[in-house]
């Protein structure tokens, strides 16, 4: 029962992460009360398009900050480093406040491969795994636009509602069994993102803050998930120091002979 606690935890804070160039937590870009691009009324295709194009284009992603995570009240606060090589895998290592690093993960579109360093466990799973957490609608990329604040495609194609009130846009609409609504602000980027599987007993609320300018682009520095499944409800928040794109990066993962796997 406590390594399948433990496994959980370890999945649940992986699912959330994001990252882009050196910066330090300053020079935030406060969100004006008025659209900073033109809106082009009643036309949802140029409009899509333009929330599209505030997306910060990337191939490499390196985030290193702080994370708090709540698991149904119980708190514990940790540092992670998360590393994503776009469309093909996220990587995540978390480090205990002594300096030890406590897991390591590594996430492609087709496999889910977690090690638990305390107690020398490791988890083999297909990436269908993670849904048992999120709605069974969310893909890999889906996931990777959530970790990174961009747009996500199936909630911002020709079929969603949009609508707009000076520049600050929600659109909302169906995956599925998956409802949906997203938040941009005058920014034009991702505020919040709520989806919710009501057959399923799962939602998901992400709370994006603090946007720094990034290159020629804006990139959260804060951003805050709750999450429910079932009875069990996960509070998680990012608060990321430094913030790097397009950099060498390695995604180093083995799962030594000593551990337990679980396939």
């Amino acid at each position: 029962m406590r390594k399948s606690t433990l496994q959980n935890s370890l999945l649940i804070l992986v699912l959330s992460c994001t990252v882009m160039a050196c910066k330090t937590k300053k020079n935030i870009v406060k969100a004006p009360d008025v659209a900073v691009t033109p809106v082009v009324n009643n036309k949802k295709a140029e409009n899509l398009s333009l929330l599209r194009s505030k997306d910060m284009p990337f191939n490499t992603l390196a985030l290193k900050g702080k994370v708090s995570l709540d698991m149904n009240g119980n708190v514990n606060n940790v540092s992670m480093v998360i590393r994503i090589q776009k469309d093909q895998k996220i990587w995540a290592s978390i480090t205990a406040i002594a300096g030890i690093e406590v897991a390591r993960a590594l996430i492609t579109p087709d496999s889910v491969l977690v090690r638990n360093n305390l107690q020398s466990v490791g988890v083999r799973k297909p990436f269908s795994y993670l849904n048992s957490f999120t709605s069974k609608q969310v893909t890999f990329k889906m996931l990777q636009s959530i970790l990174s604040g961009n747009t996500i495609a199936e909630f911002t194609n020709d079929q969603v509602t949009l609508d707009g009130d000076a520049g600050i846009f929600t659109a909302k609409g169906t995956q599925g069994e998956l409802a949906f609504n997203v938040l941009f602000n005058t920014l034009m980027k991702t505020s919040e993102l709520h989806m919710n599987e009501v057959k399923a007993g799962k939602s998901l609320q992400v709370v994006y803050s603090d946007y720094q300018q990034v290159a020629d682009a804006l990139f959260p520095s804060v951003v805050k998930i709750n999450s429910m499944s079932g009875t069990k409800k996960t509070n998680l928040s990012f608060d990321f120091s430094k913030i790097e794109r397009n950099v060498q990066l390695d995604f180093p993962f083995t799962l030594p002979k000593r551990f337990e796997i679980i396939n």
